[in-house]
Order: structure tokens, then C-alpha cells, then sequence
């Protein structure tokens, strides 16, 4: 069996801020948190940990991508991403600053990698992304008779979880998956 890993970079980066701060005694809940936009800066998503969590072994991944805005020049994590493996889809954000494009692009390459790539009979689609956008896309999915895992925080859509095959929370890999402690580089 392969595995294909999907990964909406800014979703499940801005949500492990968020619970970080929860651990960290910043905010007393996750909704608090997000209704505040209160994060832990110092929490960032360690790729290499990250596949680690969701699959144990990465050698059962045969594609890895991961999608999100133009970084600053200077961040290094996308960088150290694709040293990890991983493929990585870029788009610019739009002239008010927010994203655009991220979401349909997973969408359409999940379904074309579905169609081009993958043996519905062997292969497994996961998605670490946690918004109901991604609920019709799971559904087809499922209809063909594709398995679906979601990985992503347990706040994650409750539609989505249901239209998964398998849930996987990363609230227990919190501190495994941060770039800063893997590192010994902070908090």
C-alpha cells in the first residue's frame, strides 16, 4: 500500500500556534484562542517529525506535498520541507494579504492524483487540513472507494471527521512535531 500525504501548510501551522498557547497557559481554550488570535510564536511545524506522527514510517509515502503562501525570504522551513521530501505548491497571497488558491489547489490535485496516480484498491489519501471546505472532495472520494485519513487537531471540522475514513489527532504530537524543541532551539 501507498500512502499519498496532502498537507495544507498554513492550516495546520496557525491551529499549532494555537493550541500551544492553550499548553502554554496563554488561552484557556482553543476557541478562545482562535477568537482572539492568540498563537505561541515560538511553536513551528518540524516536516520530518510531522510525517513521522502521521505515518510512522516514511517510506510507505510515495508523494508528500505541501501547499501554502510565498514564505518570506528568509524562512528556511520550506526550505528543510523539501530536504524532508516533500513536494511544495506555492501561491502568492492576494493584495488584502490572505490566501487564495491553497484549498482548490489541493482539491484539484488530490482528484487528479486520484485518477493518475493511485490504485483505489491499495492506496490511501491523507489530508492534514481540518475545514469543512474539504468535506465534498472526501465524499467523492469515499464513493469511489478510496480510504481517507485526516490528520489534524482535534478542533477540527466535525463534518470532515465524519466524511473521513479514519481520524488522527496531533494534540498528543504537539511538542514532537515543534521545529523549536526538536531542535533544541527554544520552548
Amino acid at each position: 500500500m501507498a500512502r499519498f500525504l496532502y498537507i495544507d501548510n498554513s492550516n495546520v501551522w496557525i491551529e499549532g500556534m494555537r493550541w500551544a498557547a492553550v499548553y502554554a497557559g496563554l488561552a484557556p481554550d482553543i476557541w478562545y484562542a482562535g477568537d482572539r488570535k492568540i498563537t505561541d510564536p515560538n511553536w513551528r511545524l518540524d516536516f520530518g517529525k510531522l510525517l513521522l506522527a502521521i505515518n510512522g514510517d516514511p517510506k510507505d509515502i510515495k508523494r508528500a506535498v505541501l501547499f501554502g503562501s510565498r514564505p518570506p525570504p528568509n524562512d528556511s522551513l520550506w526550505q528543510s520541507a523539501q530536504r524532508q521530501g516533500y513536494e511544495t505548491v506555492i501561491y502568492d497571497r492576494n493584495r488584502s494579504n490572505q490566501e487564495k488558491q491553497v484549498d482548490a489547489a489541493i482539491v484539484a490535485t488530490v482528484i487528479e492524483d486520484s485518477y493518475e496516480k493511485m490504485d483505489v484498491s491499495q492506496d490511501e489519501i491523507i489530508l492534514v487540513a481540518g475545514d469543512s471546505d474539504y468535506v465534498p472532495m472526501i465524499e467523492k472520494l469515499r464513493k469511489r472507494g478510496f480510504r481517507v485519513k485526516l490528520v489534524f487537531w482535534s478542533h477540527a471540522s466535525r463534518e470532515l471527521i465524519a466524511a473521513a475514513s479514519e481520524f488522527k489527532e496531533l494534540n498528543p504530537f504537539l511538542d514532537d512535531i515543534n521545529y523549536n524543541k526538536s531542535n533544541n532551539l527554544g520552548s
